[in-house]
């Protein structure tokens, strides 16, 4: 089945770049799971208060100048889905948009790959991959499954 952005998801892509909006709305169509866009470009205040929970890590964020977007895995019985799995089809179908718009993007549970469209492998093994390395610096991975970003 393919899936189309809403208007609300629209909405919040006002203010992002348009190279990421490109890929974003590519890969809502070639995605074996739909999505909404929950963020895009954020204010500084937005960022204090997430940065304070903990849900993230920097005040120099991309979404602060539109160079990001959280995507959430969206159910139409539930809701937005959280759980890791969910996102490996969205990252997946990103990766392939991205490669098709000529677009070099990070995704938040692979930090390691400046460009996942150069990885060789499915968006779960570069998320495995990461976690691999941190836990082998002895190191806590961040895994942001819904946030992409442009590199």
């Amino acid at each position: 089945m393919a899936y189309k952005l809403g208007t609300r998801s629209l909405e919040r892509l006002e203010g992002v770049d348009e190279r990421l909006v490109a890929v974003v709305k590519a890969a809502i169509g070639r995605s074996s799971q739909d999505f909404s866009v929950l963020e895009g470009l954020r204010s500084m205040d937005r960022q204090r208060e997430l940065f304070k929970k903990g849900h993230s890590q920097t005040m120099k964020s991309k979404h602060l100048n539109g160079l990001a977007v959280d995507l959430g895995a969206y159910d139409p019985v539930t809701g937005i889905r959280w759980e890791e799995a969910a996102y490996f089809p969205i990252a997946n179908a990103m990766k392939d948009a991205a490669k098709d718009c000529g677009v070099a993007i990070c995704w938040g549970a692979s930090w390691h790959i400046e460009d996942i469209t150069k990885w060789d492998g499915t968006m779960e093994e570069a998320m495995n991959a990461y976690v691999d390395l941190r836990r082998g610096q002895g190191r806590r991975p961040f895994i942001d499954g819904p946030h992409f970003q442009l590199n």
